[in-house]
């Protein structure tokens, strides 16, 4: 495989919450595209340091503890009326958990669950697009599965 280009990225999110948290759970579900995303910003699983100093030895014990899947931080040029950006403006609402899939240019799917925390309008300057900001915090599940990652073949 090589490096490529984000182009052809795909952003889709369902109300709905899958049966499973795996591939077969989520691509049971209808999925929504979100249209006019410009960045999708970045997602993953990041650990919080745990430390321990040991008075006897000084040197400082490093170890990983929580994890949390990531914010995004999507951009979008604002389009009142986009089905997906209006599902996304609706989630901002609610406390519930929506799905998600990001699809790449050349077919890994990336499936997560998370909060809409906000839906932000920018109608800045004369020479600017009007966008929207969409914050997500991807969360996991009670059994601890977060992403769910389907690399093509």
């Amino acid at each position: 495989m090589t490096v490529r280009t984000s182009a052809g990225t795909t952003l889709k999110v369902s109300a709905s919450t899958p049966a499973t948290f795996d591939a077969t759970g989520y691509n049971a579900l209808t999925m929504t595209v979100v249209g006019e995303v410009s960045d999708l910003g970045e997602f993953g699983r990041e650990f919080n340091l745990v430390t321990f100093n040991p008075v006897g030895s000084r040197g400082v014990v490093k170890k990983k503890g929580s994890f949390n899947q990531g914010t995004m931080q999507i951009q979008l040029g604002l389009d009142t009326d986009d089905t997906g950006q209006i599902l996304l403006k609706s989630a901002s609402l609610s406390d519930a958990d929506h799905s998600f899939l990001v699809t790449t240019q050349n077919g890994d799917k990336y499936y997560f669950q998370a909060q809409v925390m906000s839906f932000k309008v920018n109608v800045g300057s004369v020479d600017q697009i009007t966008t929207a900001t969409v914050t997500l915090e991807l969360t996991t599940n009670s059994a601890g599965v977060g992403i769910v990652e389907v690399l093509a073949p």
